[in-house]
Order: structure tokens, then C-alpha cells, then sequence
């Protein structure tokens, strides 16, 4: 096998064979930090929980098929590069998984050379966080509601934590109003407390100087 560091990202391991799902994992173990899941419900609920930097998924799983597992977790904006595994090897089956989310497929049986190099390429060309914005010295990725700590790693933002944070980075110099936040975040039926609430939510999942109160005034932008 080509020598390579191992870099602590975290892989899921979605193989329910269980003698090649632990030869698979032991073999990964020696690059990345990786979490063996033999099931596609449970691995399709470890995997929306968005903590993860590269997935393996298996392509015939018990319960949940390898293609609805990409699939879901596409729909829920879970950007995280996929390489599917699959002892079904014709085009159309290459393309089905390719036109429904994953990066690249590999058929069973391969050599774990061409396994780590296939990881190491959709790793290293994957750009499906989307428009990067700084925010002090974090990285947010608005279109995939992650913003990444420079202490902590990957942060999933709920969808009305991800709106607040987009409308103050959009325009780091402008302070808002609660009024005006209400009316472009929420809906008819919240009350200005919504605000300050999502405020709180939002300063304790990331940092408190992610938002900066301007008395008197609202909101802004601030530099964690």
C-alpha cells in the first residue's frame, strides 16, 4: 500500500458484511478515525448528524438501500463527500449512483490501494460546501449551514441559525434591527424575542463574538 499519514478525519463505515465491513475498517483505521455502522437506518441516522469529513457506503444494505441513504442525506444538505461500494459493476449502476449524489463508486472486490486513492481524490477536489465567508477566523459555508471553528471543527447550523448568521455576513458592516431581522429570518407569527432567542442559540453553538449587540440599535456581525 502507497505510505500515507494519517490525517484523523473522520470516515463512517456503512457495511453490513461482517467479515469485510472490519477488514475494511482496520485497514482505514490506519488513516482516518473511522466508525463502523452494519446497518442503513443507523447509518443513515450517523450520518445526518453531519460530523463526519468522508462516507464509505455500502451499495445493498439491510433496511435502507445504499443509493436512499446518499440520497437522504443529500436532501438534508449534508454535503460530505460519498464513495459508494457496490458488487454491481455495470454502467447504469455507476451512473444511478452518481446522478443521485455520490462522488465516485468503487466495485467489489478492489485492492485498498485504489480504495485510500479514490478517498484522497474526492477528499481533495471536493467543493460541495459551497460559498466560503470568513467570520473572524472561522469559515462559513451558508449553502450547506456549516461553519467550521478553528478550535472545535464542523459546526451544523439549524436552518434558522443558518438564516440569522447568512443576513449578518452578508453585510458585516450593517447593524439590524430585531424588527428588521424578524422580517427577513422569521415568519409573521414569531415576536421579536425570536430574535434575541436565535441570537442566544447561535452565540452558544459557536462563540460568543459571533454576534455583537449594538445598543439601541440590533445586531451585527461580530469577529470570533
Amino acid at each position: 500500500m502507497v505510505a500515507e499519514s494519517k490525517t484523523g478525519a473522520r470516515l463512517l463505515l456503512i457495511e453490513d458484511d461482517a467479515r469485510l465491513g472490519p477488514m475494511i475498517r482496520d485497514m482505514l483505521t490506519e488513516i482516518y478515525d473511522v466508525t463502523l455502522v452494519a446497518d442503513g437506518a443507523d447509518g443513515l441516522a450517523a450520518g445526518l448528524d453531519g460530523q463526519f469529513e468522508v462516507m464509505v457506503i455500502d451499495r445493498r444494505l439491510p433496511g435502507i438501500d445504499g443509493l436512499q441513504i446518499v440520497e437522504a442525506l443529500r436532501r438534508k444538505l449534508i454535503t460530505t463527500p460519498i464513495l459508494l461500494l457496490t458488487a454491481l459493476g455495470t454502467t447504469g449502476d455507476k451512473v444511478a449512483g452518481l446522478d443521485i449524489g455520490a462522488n465516485d463508486y468503487l466495485v467489489k472486490p478492489f485492492e485498498f490501494d485504489e480504495l485510500f486513492a479514490r478517498l484522497r481524490a474526492i477528499r481533495r477536489v471536493f467543493t460541495g460546501e459551497g460559498r466560503t465567508l470568513l467570520v473572524g477566523g472561522w469559515e462559513y459555508y451558508p449553502d450547506s449551514r456549516t461553519i467550521y471553528s478553528p478550535y472545535d471543527g464542523r459546526i451544523l447550523l439549524t436552518v434558522k441559525e443558518n438564516e440569522l448568521l447568512k443576513l449578518l455576513a452578508d453585510a458585516p458592516q450593517r447593524t439590524f434591527s430585531r424588527q428588521q431581522i424578524l422580517q427577513t429570518v422569521f415568519s409573521a407569527a414569531d415576536t421579536a424575542g425570536a430574535v434575541d432567542t436565535y441570537v442566544h442559540y447561535l452565540r452558544r453553538k459557536t462563540d460568543p463574538e459571533i454576534v455583537l449587540t449594538v445598543r439601541g440599535e440590533g445586531y451585527r456581525l461580530g469577529q470570533p
